[in-house]
């Protein structure tokens, strides 16, 4: 805009315009100082009221008989008096005019849910937990499984069978899964949806008593709990989950089994096929040096068969997310200097959950190296 107005006087505006693509009624606003712009006044009709018949009726329907009645109403009942001020609309123009026309009835207002990003770099710093119902040994009979989840290491660290969904004993199984994990105030945030017993009063107040922050998905949103419905999902389709559960003692053994299973012998595909509880106490690093080791015995004894050059060693995410920035890149994940940025070539993966993974330098890219012990 700024070249056309600059060079239309020499070039000619039309030229110009047509040139950059520009409508020549915007250059010719644009040229004229806003001064310039005389804003024209609507004329008003000559139907309308004067200003005094405008309040003359605002004080008919101000009255006692009139305050609570439609202007359709109040037109109707001064007509049959023989009273005629103006039309129904004219009179809910004039009470828009004051600001009078509201609804009365008592109106749902919702109030707007931020959207929760959290972000774990270790083991216990954010867990996710849920409820998911197993069907019982008749129709309408349910029993209730409480997991906790690590979202880092994708570790069970809580579980509880119920027959019933209650805030007491939501309250007591984060109380003892706080115990178990050693979990010191300020240093965990706990991740739920808006179940009644996650909204509850006396886990919140045990949450503060904890010093445990606490956290919401929004509602009908279901994605802002994704860890939790995955893993319910795994455990669903697992094989030794049966279609109905004879006895809680019965959904009690299943899903102790499950747990043993998901947390010591399910190889997770976001943990580079670690298990959760190999992530969990901290013993990633020792097993990926190990299968390193195994691959390089295996390249330098058949290097053909490995295409794509030696095998290069495996790392775990920096960062889980649970909704990560949308302006987030690679570059702003927790543990990543300058140093990195300049040395890392490697495109980024988000995974569907929101998993920011680290990429790997140049040399691992060009040579194989022996894994430090």
């Amino acid at each position: 805009m700024a070249a056309a107005v600059e060079a239309s006087p020499e070039v000619g505006t039309a030229p110009v315009c047509r040139a950059l693509g520009l409508a020549r009624a915007t250059v010719y606003r644009r040229r004229r100082p806003p001064t310039c712009r005389p804003r024209r006044k609507r004329p008003t009709p000559r139907r309308a009221l004067a200003p005094r018949e405008r309040q003359a009726v605002l004080d008919v329907l101000h009255t006692e008989r009139f305050c609570d009645r439609s202007p359709v109403e109040v037109h109707a009942a001064l007509l049959e008096e023989g009273c005629y001020l103006c039309s129904p609309r004219t009179m809910y123009r004039i009470l828009a005019s004051s600001d009078e026309v509201h609804e009365r009835r008592a109106q749902l207002r919702h109030p707007s849910y931020s959207r929760p990003e959290l972000v774990a770099t270790g083991p216990n710093q954010v867990w996710s937990w849920d409820i998911t119902k197993l069907k019982g040994p008749a129709k309408w009979v349910y029993f209730y499984l409480y997991v906790i989840l690590d979202i880092f290491s994708r570790y069970v660290v809580g579980w509880l069978l119920a027959q019933r969904e209650s805030a007491k004993l939501a309250e007591r199984l984060v109380r003892e899964t706080c115990s178990k994990q050693g979990i010191t105030p300020s240093r965990l945030t706990l991740h739920a949806d808006r179940g009644a017993p996650m909204t509850s009063k006396t886990l919140a107040q045990l949450l503060a008593d904890l010093g445990v922050e606490s956290s919401h998905a929004r509602p009908h949103v279901s994605d802002d709990n994704p860890f939790s419905e995955s893993q319910f999902k795994t455990l669903k389709y697992w094989p030794g989950f049966p279609e109905r559960f004879g006895s809680p003692e019965h959904a009690r053994e299943v899903s102790r089994g499950f747990v043993n299973w998901y947390n010591h012998e399910h190889h997770h595909g976001a943990l580079c096929f670690l298990t959760p509880a190999v992530v969990h106490y901290g013993r990633a690093e020792l097993v990926l040096a190990e299968r390193h080791q195994v691959q390089l015995i295996a390249y330098r004894e058949h290097p053909e068969r490995f295409v794509n050059g030696p095998p290069r060693p495996q790392r775990l995410a920096e960062a889980v997310w649970i909704n990560p920035p949308t302006k987030t890149t690679h570059q702003d994940a927790p543990g990543w200097t300058q140093t990195d940025r300049d040395d890392l070539r490697v495109v980024p993966v988000i995974s569907t959950y929101g998993l920011l993974t680290r990429p790997e330098p140049r040399q691992h890219l060009d040579q194989c190296q022996e894994p430090a012990h």
